[in-house]
């Protein structure tokens, strides 16, 4: 019998080279809650740009097939897929069948995409024209997934741009910029004042897909200094846990997404560093 301490144990599915995930979830993480994660072969590890892949492809592959039953045999509260590319190429269609396949697989531990925890999330908080600002690497394939999918929940795009890396970057394939080390090179700054500088006036929130993508830290400056919810993939995946296991508990720096059973606190405050600066040069690539 688990002990009182434990209250949450979050089982995530992540590609071979993200470091993001467990860095970001283990950050969030309310007291009590464990991250615990399995990893199988990104499909860009070849070379190849990823453009889909049906959900019994993917759920048959060693790795993840591997993983889920590993990650069940933990007998954890949950487990996510992070890796939302495949619920945007994939469609909801993708989801359902993965989500239902992989809790058999993980005996009986529910399964959920981070296609599934954005789409509940931004139901959640009431946004349906949402700015999408996309990781580096997202293509334009990706682009018009991403529209597609949201779309297919009723979410209505208000502008989708995708996150500058310095001139540096320039010199490589933008599908592969996260293999090459893009991941490593984001600044949680510069997505703030990224979106700040591209925030149209009709939208109503933030949506900043990728699990591999930081950006936990722009999250509360951003709703501060805009005035509207912003959701994250990572963000999303721990808030579904919390949903599915009944926590209540606050996360600070969460947003409103994760501000718990707690009153929203004010957004008239500013940071400096979400403060629009539109004629800064771009931070260069680390």
């Amino acid at each position: 019998m688990r002990g009182a301490v434990w209250v949450a144990q979050l089982g995530v599915l992540v590609v071979h080279n993200d470091p993001v995930v467990e860095a970001e979830l283990w950050r969030m993480a309310p007291a009590g809650v464990t991250v615990h994660a399995a990893r199988f072969q990104s499909p860009t590890s070849t070379g190849a740009e990823y453009t889909g892949e049906p959900w019994q492809r993917m759920i048959a592959a060693p790795d993840v097939h591997r993983g889920l039953v590993q990650l069940g045999q933990m007998e954890l509260s949950a487990i996510c897929l992070c890796f939302g590319s495949a619920s945007f190429f994939g469609g909801i269609e993708f989801d359902d069948g993965f989500a239902a396949a992989a809790t058999e697989l993980a005996g009986g531990t529910p399964v959920y995409t981070a296609g599934q925890a954005i789409r509940a999330g931004l139901a959640a908080l009431g946004v349906r024209r949402p700015l999408v600002l996309a990781p580096p690497w997202f293509t334009a394939p990706t682009f018009a997934a991403t529209r597609g999918y949201l779309a297919a929940s009723g979410v209505a795009v208000a502008g989708l741009v995708r996150y500058r890396l310095g001139s540096a970057w320039d010199r490589h394939e933008r599908h592969r910029l996260f293999d090459r080390g893009g991941r490593w090179a984001v600044d949680p700054d510069e997505v703030c004042r990224q979106v700040t500088a591209e925030f149209p006036g009709h939208a109503d929130g933030v949506l900043i897909p990728g699990s591999g993508f930081r950006s936990w830290e722009a999250v509360d400056r951003l709703e501060r200094r805009l005035g509207v919810p912003v959701l994250t993939s990572n963000q999303a995946c721990l808030w579904r846990l919390l949903e599915l296991t009944g926590v209540g508990a606050a996360v600070p720096g969460g947003g409103r997404l994760l501000a718990g059973r707690a009153s929203h606190r004010s957004f008239a405050e500013e940071e400096p560093s979400c403060r629009p600066e539109l004629s800064s040069p771009r931070s260069p690539a680390r």
